[in-house]
């Protein structure tokens, strides 16, 4: 069964920086879509970013646009989130997300695997 596995996550003071990494088990991001969602606390998830399969055109949300960037290692099947100029705003819970459906682009219809998340604290 697919399995999407976050690290990264850690806490980081105003202005750092982290890259967030998500391996795969039965599930190759190439093919897929795949992407990053956050969800802090006490509000509902959200997209961060989105990788569509092959050529790898992204998305990203306004709020993180020109600080985050995704991007995948396509030898080691490794999707990254890489997060600069990080804001209290920032903080929550980081999921790794795919699609299903081969060839995907994004936005998605929707994400079918889910990691279990990886805790991102932007703190002085």
């Amino acid at each position: 069964q697919v399995q999407l596995v976050e690290s990264g996550g850690g806490l980081v003071q105003p202005g750092g920086s982290l890259r967030l990494s998500c391996e795969a088990s039965m599930f190759t991001f190439y093919y897929y879509a795949s992407g990053w969602f956050r969800q802090a606390p006490g509000k509902e998830r959200e997209e961060v970013s989105c990788i569509s399969s092959s050529d790898g055109v992204t998305n990203y949300a306004d709020s993180v646009k020109d600080r985050f960037i995704i991007y995948r290692d396509n030898a080691k099947n490794i999707l990254y989130l890489q997060m600069n100029d990080l804001k209290f705003e920032d903080t929550g819970v980081y999921y790794c997300a795919g699609d299903r459906v081969e060839g995907s682009t994004c936005p998605t219809a929707g994400m079918n695997y889910w990691g279990k998340g990886t805790l991102v604290t932007v703190s002085p």
